[in-house]
């Protein structure tokens, strides 16, 4: 899949929709942690564009079946996730002779462009993180490996010798009192 660009000379103070259908294979994992590792459905963005002031306004939603990456036992699940986002978006700050700018509370709150061109992929890559829960789980019960022998423990036993207990109080066994 091309870049998806919209060219921000067109947005003009009327609000102007977009449509984007993504193919399942569209996504690239930003390395081997990345939580997100893939689609299993076409993903559908709706972006809707307007100017206000010296601003551009985003406003957007999402809708998604990605495969993500339980932190427990490390398998991929299906995980829907749904979004609806504002983002303001406004040229670059720049100081006179390249010097640094302190910006105000106001300006964090913007995503800061260069040129005249948006690429959404940026955009919806940057929304889907932040619609992504704290904490990545394939179900509530999930039971994880198993710290001794990495079993996954939802599908199989743990094939440790010695799985008696807690694996951080291992070297107590060996006290002789």
């Amino acid at each position: 899949m091309g870049p998806m660009i919209i060219n921000l000379r067109d947005i003009s103070e009327n609000y102007r929709a977009y449509d984007f259908q993504l193919e399942k294979d569209w996504w690239h994992p930003d390395g081997p942690g990345d939580q997100i590792r893939g689609f299993s459905r076409p993903l559908s963005v709706r972006l809707g564009l307007y100017k206000a002031g010296e601003k551009i306004v985003v406003e957007g939603s999402l809708s998604e079946g990605a495969l993500a990456r339980c932190d427990r036992c490390l398998e991929l699940y299906p995980l829907d996730l749904s979004s609806n986002f504002k983002v303001f978006l406004a040229s670059t700050p720049s100081g006179e002779d390249g010097e640094e700018i302190e910006l105000t509370e106001e300006d964090m709150e913007l995503d800061f462009i260069k040129g005249e061109e948006l690429d959404v992929a940026e955009i919806i890559r940057q929304q889907i993180y932040l619609a992504l829960p704290m904490k990545s789980l394939c179900s509530e019960g999930c039971l994880g490996l198993c710290p001794g022998c990495g079993a996954n423990l939802n599908v199989e036993k743990c094939r440790c010798k010695e799985c008696a207990g807690h694996p951080a109080f291992s070297k107590l066994r060996e006290l002789k009192i």
